[in-house]
């Protein structure tokens, strides 16, 4: 099992930037395959982006493409999300999330996904 928290949300104006760390307790962070969910208020939780269990490989939402980029660091059981050129659209809750046996092409689906941090509020001014 592991645990998750989030943190380096906040308020931003447009065109600033963000950095999100997600947290993982346990020593078998490496094996967890992980991603980057947002959800608005009034809507669906939806992906974000996804990163392999090595890192060696990472997945994008077409509306964040070019603009954030999740990396992670195993030694340091965090992954993180840096977010750049922010828009009032990406104003949502930001969860993380690990997956222990994910099929690869599923990055998207959050059933895919075993356990979840408590998110962070991102909220970008126009």
């Amino acid at each position: 099992q592991v645990q998750l928290v989030e943190s380096g949300g906040g308020l931003v104006q447009a065109g600033g930037s963000l950095r999100l760390s997600c947290a993982a307790s346990g020593r078998t962070f490496s094996r967890y395959f992980m991603g980057w969910f947002r959800q608005a208020l009034g809507k669906e939780r939806e992906f974000v982006a996804a990163i392999t269990w090595s890192g060696g490989s990472t997945y994008y939402a077409d509306s964040v493409k070019g603009r954030f980029t999740i990396s992670r660091d195993n030694a340091k059981n965090t992954m993180y999300l840096q977010m750049n050129n922010l828009k009032p659209e990406d104003t949502a809750v930001y969860y993380c999330a690990a997956s222990r046996a994910l099929l690869l092409g599923r990055w998207v689906l959050s059933d895919e996904y075993d356990y979840w941090g408590q998110g962070t509020q991102v909220t970008v001014s126009s």
